[in-house]
């Protein structure tokens, strides 16, 4: 059952690109280099080179034993993208674009970011090419995560702070497309999720779907047979589309995607339009994007990928809500269970596995993508726990 459709850019109903004319003819060009290069064999000989000797992969897809026995049922597998370098799955998708930005010939990067970690990886990638960066990020999301706005200032990133609207991944975004409308001509927009008009949705899946491309492997390898489930947290969609990737086709692999309960996009959104392209939203009666809430900035959003709003209306993909409070006793339980501090972006993962894995026997198989390491979330999470 795969989600490459007939129609460019569209997954189902969902996709498209719905912007001016000027910034089409930008992002007609940006479609026509990624179709050049994406299997081009030098280029992927290099993105493989900076996977490998930058990066760090391939990362581990761990058995947790201690929390597997915990639970009872299913074992227990950690996809470890939180080992990466810069801390999680995003610099896999940022190398696949800076090293298009370089031989479109770009000198200027432009990002936008929630949790800060989309932004260290871009400006990380500006640091070792060389190029001209800037991150913007909601104001809110600057005062709850900033040591990743000082990681991001060390990197040589220059990081603004948007005041608009609630001041998140939303207002981000937009603040981001409005500088490349403005300077089209000489910026390239490294957009971080797997959202916004055509090609970005697709071009992130390819750059992402490197988790699961290991992972499948490595199940294969340790266990001799596919996962019953792979759990992965959604707010745009960019793990999420990584670790489901390689297992779309096999339709008897549960894709289970986990959102916050107060930004449930893919299980309360309706047909919309945002940030260029269609997809689920949350949106009012006159459809303007509702505000959200969540605890991990990260998934703060009030929309999803296409791909994710196709494959939750086709039912090949699962998607459940969490409280905050469950993601809380997640994100504790599996640092001391297995003495791993997750992302409070991929603990809304742990948060669901820890009701899923004990209803299944002990034969079968949860992958979870750990998509991020949560030291930038440990003093959030200290003054949530002790007010």
């Amino acid at each position: 059952m795969s989600t490459v459709v007939e129609k460019k850019g569209y997954f189902g109903e969902f996709g498209g690109s719905f912007v001016p004319d000027e910034l089409q003819h930008v992002l007609n060009i940006l479609d026509e280099n990624f179709q050049r290069y994406k299997d081009d064999e030098d280029f992927n000989k290099e993105l493989n080179y900076y996977f490998h000797e930058y990066v760090g992969r391939k990362t581990p897809l761990y058995f947790a034993e201690n929390l597997t026995k915990q639970l009872g049922g299913a074992k227990i597998y950690l996809k470890r993208e939180d080992l990466n370098h810069t801390g999680s799955h995003k610099i896999n998708n940022v190398l696949g674009q800076i090293l298009l930005a370089k031989r479109m010939g770009a000198n200027r990067v432009i990002a936008e970011t929630g949790a800060g970690q989309h932004g260290v990886a871009t400006a990380t990638a500006c640091a070792m090419f060389g190029m001209d960066c800037t991150i913007y990020m909601g104001l809110e999301d600057t005062k709850r995560q900033a040591l990743n706005v000082f990681r991001m200032e060390l990197l040589g990133a220059k990081v603004v702070a948007v005041d608009k609207g609630q001041g998140r991944l939303k207002d981000a975004v937009d603040e981001a497309f409005a500088d490349l409308v403005e300077n089209y001509e000489t910026t390239f927009y490294l957009l971080g999720s797997a959202v916004g008009p055509h090609p970005f949705p697709s071009m992130v899946k390819h750059f992402q779907s490197v988790i699961s491309r290991e992972s499948r492997e490595q199940i294969l390898e340790k266990e001799g047979k596919l996962p019953t489930a792979v759990l992965a947290c959604v707010g745009g969609g960019s793990n999420a589309i990584g670790a489901f990737a390689e297992y779309i086709d096999d339709e008897n692999v549960r894709l289970i995607g986990i959102e916050p309960d107060q930004a449930a996009t893919l299980n309360e959104g309706t047909p919309g339009e945002l940030h260029g392209f269609k997809c689920l939203v949350l949106q009012d009666a006159e459809g303007n994007p509702l505000p959200t809430y969540s605890i991990a900035a990260g998934l703060d959003y009030p929309g999803a990928g296409p791909e994710h709003s196709h494959l939750k209306t086709i039912g090949r993909a699962e998607y459940i809500t969490v409280t905050n409070e469950e993601v809380l006793e997640a994100f504790q339980i599996l640092s001391k269970v297995e003495g791993i501090i997750p992302a409070l972006e991929s603990s809304h993962a742990v948060a669901h596995t820890l009701k899923l894995a004990p209803t299944l026997a002990t034969d079968e198989i949860i992958i979870i993508n750990i998509s991020g390491r949560g030291d930038k979330d440990v003093e959030q999470v200290f003054h949530m726990l002790n007010k």
